[in-house]
């Protein structure tokens, strides 16, 4: 049997400042602008989330999306939403909120979770003209 992929969409705005710790405050400014603010900025993200695997013959499901929707709200929407993740996010605490580790974070959060028989892709829009895919 052919795989399948089912894909979910959803949306989360958060706050964040790009900064490297071990640059000069002259570095962060000229490589990140804006996104260095020392004040943070906002991003309204829209995120994909694609499972891909064998659809169940059974159910006729290759997962169930209530499951799926739940799970990216507990993992990722509960803890990104409306939040500032330099601060209030502990998997930024050390680490620099560029779209890239956020799909990283999303992507490792969801993959504990979910079932190893299904292969798992994080698409993340920053804006509408900025999108990272993890992984590749």
């Amino acid at each position: 049997m052919k795989k399948t992929s089912v894909i979910r969409k959803e949306h989360f705005n958060s706050a964040h400042r790009l900064h490297n710790p071990n640059w000069s405050e002259e570095k962060n400014l000229s490589f990140y602008g804006k996104c260095n603010n020392p004040n943070f900025h906002g991003h309204n993200y829209d995120l994909e989330v694609t499972v891909t695997g064998i659809t169940d013959e059974e159910s006729g499901y290759l997962i169930d999306m209530k499951k799926l929707s739940d799970l990216i709200k507990k993992e990722v929407l509960d803890c990104f939403d409306h939040k500032n993740l330099n601060l209030d996010v502990v998997e930024f605490k050390n680490l620099n909120p560029t779209a890239e580790n956020i799909s990283k974070v999303i992507y490792d959060k969801l993959r504990k979770q979910l079932d190893l028989k299904f292969e798992l892709k994080i698409k993340l829009y920053e804006t509408e003209r900025n999108i990272v895919v993890y992984p590749a």
